[in-house]
């Protein structure tokens, strides 16, 4: 091949150099390879070559001189001083490598070769380097949520649950929890996550399972979110699990799918009876009350009527009282007056005739006409007729006749 003698090429006058150029001239002078010849073969000048590589053994001899005035001159050792302060350069580094910060957020668990020691709050922090002490970093502020239930999906296996009255519900909720103590969330339980999750499927089967249906469904998850969080609190601190309960929050409680439609039926009729009821409850509150206010209004008029009966007859007793005594003073007078207001009264509304009996011996005739009732004038605004009955007249008090006066008569 044209390159395989590349050297004698190069090397010779008049010989082609190969692919590569030719070899750079050797140090130290001029050889038959020289400028001149070079020119003189119309070569031209050319690129230097890459520098040989360093032999190591002459990198090494040089390092050592360098390194001489610490390790001492070959064979005599390494130096005590080199020993002690690669040491304390160790073991400066092994003492630093135990400090950490910790978060606000969290809190550092402390264990000395693996047995708790202490839990430490947030800042610059101090434990001794491994493999004494070692350190494990829990989030104690951020809230951990999961959910259970079949989510909405085709499989509901896992949300549903028996009811109090032997119904079956789908129910699918959220909770929310955080850690409160990062030594025993990390020691006391094994996975404190499946724990928690184990407890609340637990807890919310335990309490639906004494719910009734129509109340988880209406009106009651509100019970049910906090009953469930209560009962799960209550477990986790018998296992000082180191949790804290925050919320529950049901996300959908619907009966199975297969039944939607029966359940909407009885939805729809309990809505009606409960309208039904309401429009009975109405018309019952509106009669009674009409009842009750006629009840009063009668027992508010009799009442009126008792005491104007009492009253009347406490006025004419007291009446005949006062009469009484005015006759026990002067029994004629008083008798000539009970007499003449009785006759007043009687008269007042018939027709009378006086005629004057003195000195006439033949009798008096009087026409027929003259004791008919005659018909009362017309007046112009004529009083309305009251259908009031006239108030109760009191019995008179009986007297001894007395002589009716002479010259008057009917």
């Amino acid at each position: 091949m044209p390159w395989s003698d590349n050297s004698d090429s190069g090397s010779k006058p008049g010989g082609k150099p190969g692919p590569w150029g030719a070899p750079p001239p050797p140090a130290g002078g001029r050889g038959p390879d020289n400028d001149d010849s070079q020119r003189a073969r119309g070569g031209g000048p050319r690129r230097p070559g890459p520098p040989p590589p360093e032999d190591v053994s002459a990198a090494w001899r040089k390092l050592r001189r360098q390194l001489e005035p610490l390790i001492g001159p070959p064979g005599a050792g390494v130096r005590p001083q080199l020993i002690g302060a690669a040491a304390a350069v160790v073991a400066a580094i092994w003492l630093v490598s135990g400090l950490y910060v910790v978060q606000p957020s969290e809190q550092a668990v402390v264990t000395t070769f693996g047995a708790w020691t202490r839990t430490d709050g947030p800042g610059l922090r101090y434990h001794l380097p491994a493999p004494i002490e070692a350190v494990q970093k829990v989030q104690v502020t951020s809230l951990n949520q999961f959910n259970i239930g079949g989510g909405g999906g085709d499989d509901q296996t896992a949300s549903l649950m028996l009811t109090g009255d032997q119904n079956i519900v789908a129910l699918d909720f959220t909770v929310q929890w955080r850690v409160n103590d990062a030594a025993r969330y990390l020691f006391q339980v094994k996975d404190a996550n499946e724990t928690v999750s184990a407890i609340a499927e637990s807890a919310i089967r335990q309490v639906v399972g004494k719910t009734a249906l129509s109340t988880i469904l209406t009106t009651g998850r509100g019970a049910v979110q906090d009953q469930t969080r209560d009962l799960m609190q209550r477990v986790l601190d018998s296992y000082q699990a180191g949790v804290t309960v925050v919320d529950v929050q049901v996300i959908a409680a619907n009966p199975p799918r297969e039944v939607i439609p029966d359940f909407q039926a009885v939805t729809a009729a309990s809505e009606y009876a409960d309208s039904a009821v309401n429009e009975a409850r109405t018309y019952q509150n509106r009669v009674v009350n009409e009842a009750k206010g006629d009840a009063a209004k009668a027992v508010a008029a009799a009442q009126a009527y008792r005491e104007q009966v009492v009253l009347e007859a406490q006025g004419d007793a007291a009446r005949f009282n006062a009469l009484d005594q005015q006759y026990r003073r002067a029994p004629a007078a008083t008798r000539e007056r009970l007499y003449l207001e009785t006759m007043e009264r009687v008269l007042a509304k018939s027709n009378k005739v006086i005629v004057d009996a003195k000195g006439s011996s033949a009798p008096i005739i009087l026409p027929s006409d003259v004791f008919r009732p005659r018909p009362a004038p017309a007046s112009a605004n004529p009083a309305p007729e009251t259908s009031a009955p006239p108030p109760a007249q009191a019995p008179q008090p009986t007297a001894p006749a007395a002589n009716p006066p002479q010259g008057a008569s009917q």
